[in-house]
């Protein structure tokens, strides 16, 4: 395929490799021969993704000059921080998952993990860092991953960063793959909560400062606030209670781990219905019954794809710590002027949402789901 329609000389829409070459270098088509696509489909040579590759393969050649440069500027001693230490982890696991990719001859996906991911990494790490600065280290240590990881595609590109940019010894072909630590899946998760939360908090900004009447409409917060320097307090909820505590309660105990199969609903609910009538809840069921049916098939679907962990009562790290560690990022994204983290379950700290407390019963918060109320900074 050719710009995903069939390559036919009778229709005009014909390369050769040589006029490919020729048009795009042999860089930027070997990258867009790479992303045309694995397995049994017709693989699709795209001219917007050679054309793509030029000015993303510029691009990083001129960001690497320019902090080779300012080499002394970047942040000494061992990775430190909560970003140091998620940078690490995402470069293990493109090692592990592009190495994987190209013993499979899945050369898109080998790029994927490689490369692009790899990039939105650094990306997300030099957005992290802040005021502080990245990390010597780490940085160099992403040079000669990127550059071993990308070989096999753009072998011309990683001998030009290998030997004129880091000034390494030999060629970049016979230095080996990149060592790798085992990956951390749990600090992996942490983060992707801790970006998921920060857009979380700015839609919930946006509602607030915008008092969106569409937004009252489904209960979520809505009280206006005035622009300039805001104060965000974010509330966390660790542990599933109430009906949603039950039901996970249940479906941990109606699940097949071989078949990975759940009893059917009505079973679940007629559970689910003489615990309320136990609490003394029996009246609501109708109304629960409404709110739980959602819950119940997206935590059905999320333990069938990745395992009971999905239906355990907290989340496999500390969100208050994640947060906590993270202020001054939540700061800077939001435009904020001061970040509190609070835990929802300590009445001390609902108490200091002052008259806004309501909106934690509006939109509580849950686990993975924080909630966050906008105020005036005094």
């Amino acid at each position: 395929m050719l710009n995903s329609e069939k390559m036919s000389k009778s229709t005009g829409n014909f390369r050769t490799l040589r006029q490919a070459i020729e048009e795009f270098s042999a860089t930027a088509t070997r990258f867009s021969l790479a992303d045309a696509g694995d397995g049994v489909d017709d693989a699709n040579f795209v001219f917007e993704t050679a054309n793509a590759a030029i000015l993303r393969l510029t691009k990083e050649l001129t960001w690497m000059e320019e902090v080779l440069a300012a080499e002394s500027s970047l942040r000494t001693g061992p990775p430190s921080t909560y970003a140091d230490k998620v940078f690490e982890n995402d470069m293990n696991i493109a090692i592990r998952l592009t190495e994987k990719a190209y013993k499979d001859c899945m050369f898109r996906e080998a790029l994927k993990n490689g490369f692009y991911d790899l990039q939105a990494a650094r990306d997300e790490y030099r957005l992290s860092c802040g005021h502080g600065g990245m990390n010597h280290d780490l940085v160099l240590t992403f040079m000669d991953v990127q550059t071993r990881l990308i070989e096999p595609v753009c072998p011309q590109f990683a001998e030009y960063v290998w030997r004129k940019l880091l000034k390494k010894e030999g060629s970049v072909v016979s230095a080996g793959w990149p060592t790798s630590a085992e990956p951390d899946l749990v600090l992996k998760s942490a983060n992707k909560y801790l970006q998921d939360s920060i857009v979380l908090m700015r839609k919930l900004l946006q509602k607030q400062l915008l008092g969106s009447k569409k937004a009252g409409k489904k209960g979520a917060q809505v009280t206006a606030v005035p622009e300039g320097k805001l104060r965000g307090l974010v509330y966390v909820n660790e542990q599933f209670d109430g009906w949603r505590a039950h039901c996970l309660e249940i479906l941990q105990s109606k699940f097949d781990q071989q078949t990975r199969r759940f009893a059917p609903d009505a079973e679940i609910l007629a559970e689910l219905r003489e615990i309320l009538k136990k609490e003394g809840q029996a009246d609501n069921f109708k109304q629960i019954q409404k709110l739980c049916m959602p819950f119940l098939k997206f935590k059905k679907d999320e333990a069938i794809s990745i395992g009971t962990q999905a239906l355990n009562l907290r989340l496999p790290f500390a969100e208050l710590d994640v947060l906590r560690s993270n202020m001054d990022l939540i700061k800077r994204q939001l435009g904020l002027e001061e970040v509190e983290i609070y835990s929802a379950s300590n009445p001390d700290d609902v108490s200091k949402a002052g008259p806004h407390a309501s909106l934690l019963t509006q939109n509580p918060p849950s686990p993975g789901s924080p909630t966050a109320i906008f105020v005036t900074s005094t």
